[in-house]
């Protein structure tokens, strides 16, 4: 059968229908995962298009995902994180999602507090346990929207459920029936994607989902989760680790429409955000994330990460306020105890901090030269500099100019008296064998020595 199709306004053929291959014996991909050494990256040459969709967005996982790999949140805590969200999200909605637990007195007193606040944005959405009183539950707290696992390898579908994949079908779909049944809009998790007999499986299934949605007059949305960060966004890459070859698929053959389309990522191959950003531009609309990247194992996808992916595939932050991320990352430290990896990007206390004086050097000439972009506009943090043994008269008189705000005809020089004597005493510090940087209370009691505390008095 030919249909024109109305992204591409070309006929396409549309007699790809994939019926379940139900085998007898699991597929477990042992010539791409054998277990015993490093999965490998295999490719077939097969390239599909680019179909960035028109509206893409952020969705978030930090109250459910995330925090399954930390102490939980208390309430007071969740409700915080949430309205950092709303801000950082802007009046657009780029954070258009967020998901809660709602199985203990807890997780529901979270949930009417951040709707107490009345946002539109981001959407509380739940993850449940597929039975019917949970539904219920939901749709009693006037949660449009909640997340159910079908997980869809055969290595969670035998190994882990003891089921055929008739079997698991079955139990997918009657699940997803109380779903519809129960006026809830289902998220259906296929989890451990990247390891699927795509079209054995996983598209049939797809199928079956939406003939049921638009039989119940109620949309289903489909997040692919990689959930061990098998994916790999290379063109050309062969199933079942093509993130490319999975967008186009649900698309193509499963006739899911970008604004139900969702990716999930982890990050144990380091490909988290280049996965993500790779799902957006071949067709998902939403990209599920976490603050701080925080999740199981190595983490899921940054939400602060892909809030500049996005601005960087558009060309604007939409009414995003990524000063907000600072806030979230100070938030997190000081309220939560969590340490942010000091070479995070974006978040991490060292993130725009040089430590070599030939790159301090740099910054007082154009402060461009040695950082990515305007970070103390952008993310209220100015790039700075840490006093250690390679600092040179360059980082410290850099240091002395951020650190008690001298610019213009009163900014430091290398050539500086005080530049030139704290360079020695600097010198002193370290020719002992001391590793660790120099405080920035250290630092201020030499400068206060040596002038007598009048360049503290200036600033």
């Amino acid at each position: 059968m030919l249909e024109t199709s109305s992204k591409t306004n070309l006929l396409e053929q549309k007699t790809y229908r994939y019926s379940l291959q139900d085998v007898a014996e699991p597929n477990l991909y042992r010539d791409i995962y054998d277990y015993e050494s490093i999965p490998k990256i295999a490719f077939n040459h097969r390239r599909v298009p680019i179909n960035m969709p028109q509206e893409i967005w952020i969705t978030d996982t930090s109250f459910r995902d995330g925090q399954q790999s930390v102490d939980p949140y208390t309430v007071d805590q969740i409700v915080e994180l949430y309205k950092y969200m709303h801000r950082l999200g802007g009046p657009y909605g780029i954070i258009r999602q967020t998901e809660f637990f709602v199985y203990s007195s807890k997780d529901r007193e979270a949930i009417r507090r951040c709707q107490d606040l009345g946002y539109r944005f981001p959407e509380i959405t739940t993850w449940i346990r597929a039975t019917k009183e949970d539904f219920k539950l939901v749709r009693d707290m006037g949660i449009r929207e909640t997340g159910i696992l079908v997980s869809c390898s055969d290595y969670h579908i035998f190994k882990k459920m003891k089921l055929t994949r008739g079997e698991a079908m079955k139990k997918y779909l009657d699940t997803v029936a109380l779903a519809f049944e129960s006026g809830v809009m289902p998220r259906c998790h296929l989890e451990d994607i990247t390891r699927a007999d795509f079209y054995g499986f996983v598209v049939p299934f797809v199928n079956q989902l939406t003939r049921m949605s638009r039989e119940a007059g109620i949309p289903v949305r489909i997040r692919a989760c990689d959930t061990m960060g098998y994916g790999v966004p290379y063109p050309e890459v062969a199933l079942p680790r093509s993130v490319p070859g999975i967008i186009y698929g649900l698309q193509h053959y499963s006739d899911v429409e970008s604004e139900y389309l969702e990716w999930h990522g982890h990050n144990d191959f380091y490909k988290a955000v280049t996965n993500a950003s790779t799902a957006w531009l071949y067709g998902a609309s939403a990209v599920n994330c976490s603050l701080l990247g925080i999740g199981e194992r190595t983490g899921n996808i940054p939400l602060e990460a892909m809030c500049f992916e996005y601005a960087a595939l558009r060309g604007s932050l939409d009414g995003m306020d990524p000063t907000v991320i600072t806030e979230i990352a100070d938030y997190f430290h000081r309220e939560i105890g969590y340490d942010v990896p000091p070479m995070q990007p974006f978040v991490g206390k060292n993130f725009n901090v040089t430590r070599a004086g030939i790159h301090a050097d740099g910054l007082m000439k154009d402060e461009e030269i040695y950082n990515i972009f305007n970070t103390k506009k952008i993310l209220n943090r100015p790039a700075s500099v840490m006093i250690g043994p390679n600092s040179g008269l360059a980082g410290i008189a850099y240091w002395l100019n951020e650190h008690y705000h001298l610019s213009g005809a009163d900014a430091l020089t290398k050539q500086s008296e005080l530049v030139v004597s704290l360079k020695a005493w600097v010198d002193e510090q370290f020719a002992d064998g001391r590793v660790a940087s120099l405080s920035s209370n250290e630092i201020e009691g030499r400068v206060n020595a040596l002038t007598g505390g009048s360049l503290g008095r200036q600033s």
